[in-house]
């Protein structure tokens, strides 16, 4: 079976401004209006701006009609942060408004996790947050959604949420296509920095993606054998063990460890082995053999890794009745957004299936970082294009493994190896 995004577009570095200079000129060549928003978080990260400034000009430079374009900065609140933090907050989202002042206006749209209402939970505080800004997707051409300053529950969810607005039947043909609605999720990564940010104090109340919990809450299938793959990140075990002592992970879960490789850093995997040895390795004996391997700095491959393996454990379980898949993301961005690919693909597309998918999440209360090493980080932009007008016919012809072909605007969709 072919994975959904078997062909991707993805570009990082350099090759980000000269994608979107093509994208756009194209666009103004054929006379094509842009009808644009942009997510972002009004966060503390400074990385947005890096993304920002690259894109508002290079769609300024290329001349096409915008006919309507709105920045939506998600407020994120509930969170302990330093005063240095919470200046930078203000300062960055000042930044970004005027970095996009030049194309279009900027709305505020309140807090993605509601901290003040006791009795709504986590969840589903996150659903109805996450439907507000969903709310907002009407008639346009281009959406973009940054995660660079958002927290990774909040970019998840609206990512996935996204994906089900854009493509509500993942069986049609060419479902990438999504009526031609361009989505680019863009990154501004910076893998050791991300490191460096310290998630804290995680919450009790664990999270569960919007439309992703089913499974684990209908008694009937509560029998089903559980695999868990816990995706590593640096500085999280306090999460980790929240997750592990709930009664989402049982004893008897088959535990999958998902480790960068390739990295920046060839000794990071080893570190992340020794960092979570006591909670995964010491007390479950999960077996080394099960560790998985996600390329840090590739999404796309990091998501076939994923989903090659959630369907050899679904394959191998179903003779046991069905089974659940469970993912908690706690890497470093592009991975996460390539473990969240994998979920999407992998959701059951009716109730009656024999398996489930889920995410649950211990979001963290606090978060430490020092605004110096975030000034001095000097990010590395990627972009994922998930939907919209490259994947035109991306599907209509043969296409050898591992070549490429162009499409409108001259993007290069490439194709990804067999798992």
């Amino acid at each position: 079976m072919n994975a959904l995004w078997q062909h991707y577009v993805f570009r990082r570095g350099a090759e980000v401004p000269d994608m979107w200079d093509r994208m756009y000129s194209e666009r103004r060549i054929n006379n094509s209006p842009v009808r644009l928003l942009y997510i972002a978080g009004r966060g503390f990260d400074v990385r947005a701006q890096a993304v920002m400034s690259k894109f508002v000009h290079s769609l300024s430079e290329s001349g096409c009609q915008v006919s309507k374009a709105e920045l939506l900065l998600v407020n994120i609140t509930g969170y302990q942060l330093s005063e240095e933090l919470k200046q930078q907050t203000e300062l960055n989202a000042e930044a970004l408004s005027k970095a996009f002042a030049s194309i279009g206006a900027t709305k505020v749209l309140s807090q993605l996790v509601d901290d003040n209402d006791d009795d709504i939970s986590a969840t589903t505080a996150l659903r109805l947050s996450t439907e507000r800004v969903l709310a907002e997707v009407t008639d346009q051409t281009d959406i973009i959604l940054d995660v660079s300053s958002l927290p990774r529950i909040a970019y998840l969810s609206l990512m996935l949420g996204l994906l089900h607005r854009l493509i509500p039947d993942k069986t049609v043909e060419n479902p990438l296509l999504a009526g031609g609605v361009n989505l680019q999720v863009v990154v501004a990564e910076d893998a050791k920095l991300d490191g460096q940010i310290r998630s804290e104090d995680p919450s009790n109340d664990l999270v569960l993606i919007p439309g992703y919990a089913g499974a684990l809450r209908i008694e009937s299938v509560k029998h089903w054998p559980l695999v868990w793959f816990p995706v590593l990140g640096e500085n999280r075990i306090g999460q980790l063990q929240k997750v592990m002592d709930s009664d989402v992970i049982p004893a008897l879960a088959e535990i999958c460890p998902a480790l960068p490789h390739p990295s920046r850093n060839p000794r990071r995997g080893d570190q992340l082995l020794m960092e979570y040895r006591t909670p995964l390795f010491d007390a479950p004996l999960t077996p080394v053999t099960n560790i998985l391997y996600a390329h840090e700095s590739h999404p796309f491959e990091a998501y076939r890794q994923l989903l090659g393996a959630m369907r050899r454990y679904l394959k191998s379980m179903r003779i046991m009745g069905g089974c659940h898949l469970v993912v908690t993301p706690l890497a470093s961005k592009l991975i996460t957004l390539g473990a969240g690919l994998a979920c999407f693909e992998m959701k059951p597309a009716a109730a009656a299936d024999d398996y489930g998918v889920a995410i649950p999440y211990a979001e963290p209360t606090r978060y430490v970082a020092v605004a110096q090493q975030l000034l001095e980080s000097k990010p590395e932009v990627s972009v994922l294009i998930l939907t919209g007008e490259s994947y035109g016919v991306a599907r209509s012809g043969h296409v050898e493994a591992g070549s490429s072909l162009t499409e409108p605007g001259s993007l290069a969709v490439v194709q990804g190896s067999e798992d």
